[in-house]
């Protein structure tokens, strides 16, 4: 069991380059941060400032040039990606902008999935248990184009958090939703990380949004604006 009193994730010195027609472009340059068991944290900044190559190499998704990476006490720069992607599916839930649903199974059926490729017993009764969590039991034998783009965000969630997450990533979750469904989407995410004690990070362009979260930092072209970490407490 991991211990409460240290950080569930953490990045040292992180820095992360790719290759382009003029050189090396820097993405992200020495980033540092601790992120705290049962906390919501925000990752604030521009479109190109970094932020969701951050979370990618959080989430374990690609390792940085140099710098280390620490989820759940699991140095991922040590791991290679097979254990890497064990862990993810272990610790890990992601809901992204682009709701990733497959369009010939049900809503159920989608939040069935990743249990059911774990070979997990009563897939079904936790499916179902996830989207009555988000408000779905009434829709659960939908398909996704029967579904508005809310709803199909509540799905995603559910499947997120279907296998009980210790950290669940959030990149710019409420992109493709108008105003008044993305806050419902926001408040959902809330009450979920305050329920289930899951460590929240959301990738957001939206101040107001990043400022519901226990913390934040912001990103200007690859690095933390100084002094920019902030918490409620």
């Amino acid at each position: 069991m991991s211990d409460s009193s240290r950080p569930l994730l953490q990045a040292c010195d992180v820095s992360k380059s790719v290759s382009g027609p003029e050189g090396r472009l820097e993405i992200l340059s020495q980033v540092s941060l601790q992120i705290r068991p049962g906390e919501s944290f925000a990752i604030v900044g521009a479109s190109g400032s970094g932020k969701t190559t951050l979370l990618g190499l959080l989430a374990g998704l690609d390792t940085p040039d140099t710098g280390s990476i620490e989820l759940d006490g699991h140095a991922l720069q040590q791991l290679d990606e097979e254990a890497r992607a064990d862990l993810r599916r272990r610790l890990v839930g992601f809901v992204f902008q682009s709701f990733h649903l497959l369009p010939a199974l049900t809503a159920e059926e989608n939040v069935m999935l990743p249990l059911e490729l774990e070979g997990v017993s009563a897939a079904r009764e936790r499916a179902r248990a996830a989207l009555d969590a988000v408000g779905l039991s009434s829709r659960r034998r939908h398909y996704p184009a029967q579904l508005s783009g809310g709803e199909q965000q509540r799905v995603a969630i559910a499947r997120a958090f279907v296998h009980g997450p210790r950290v669940l990533f959030a990149d710019e979750p409420t992109g493709n939703l108008d105003q008044r469904t993305g806050h419902h989407v926001c408040d959902l995410l809330f009450a979920l990380n305050r329920d289930h004690h899951t460590t929240l990070v959301l990738v957001t362009h939206d101040a107001t949004l990043a400022a519901r979260c226990d913390r934040r930092i912001e990103l200007e072209e690859g690095r933390v604006v100084p002094h920019d970490v902030s918490a409620h407490a």
